[in-house]
């Protein structure tokens, strides 16, 4: 670290402290040259990922944005919170496994849809609604169908 009096590189750690909240660490140097004191904070270095939408512009990712999403579709449903959060979770995951650190807005509405199609169909069909674009009932009903259908070909020996 160079100090900010004399320019030298050569300093040590005289005291060590975690900020409050854990994501900070408080050091307190001395100049091995001049003598003086100064103060440092570290910080872990937080990876920003970046969501293509389908105009091809890029936004930064935002988990309360995608569980507002969830928490719209599964209003009134037999759903829990810890299960909206897995789903983010699991999104940031395959996000955190990307090299490139972006991932396309469809991407990540294929994977919600795939999830809450697993935890509560009605939840799914509002999601897909609003995700789908929707234009008409028409559409709706062949959403619907395509459930009804799925389900009879599981339930088939």
């Amino acid at each position: 670290m160079k100090c900010p009096y004399c320019g030298s590189l050569e300093e040590k750690v005289v005291d060590s402290r975690e900020g409050k909240d854990g994501a900070v660490v408080r050091r307190r140097r001395q100049c091995q040259q001049c003598l003086k004191r100064f103060t440092t904070y570290e910080r872990i270095e937080e990876i920003h990922f970046m969501v293509i939408k389908t105009d091809g512009r890029r936004e930064p990712f935002d988990r309360h944005k995608i569980l507002a999403g969830l928490l719209k579709a599964t209003q009134k449903r037999p759903v829990s919170v810890v299960q909206l959060e897995k789903i983010v979770d699991e999104i940031e995951g395959r996000l955190a496994e990307k090299a490139e650190r972006e991932m396309p807005s469809t991407e990540i509405g294929e994977l919600i849809m795939e999830r809450l199609h697993e935890i509560d169909e009605v939840a799914y069909v509002r999601f897909a609604s609003v995700y789908r674009q929707f234009k008409d009932v028409r559409q709706f009903v062949e959403e619907v169908k395509g459930l009804r259908e799925g389900e009879r070909h599981r339930r088939a020996p």
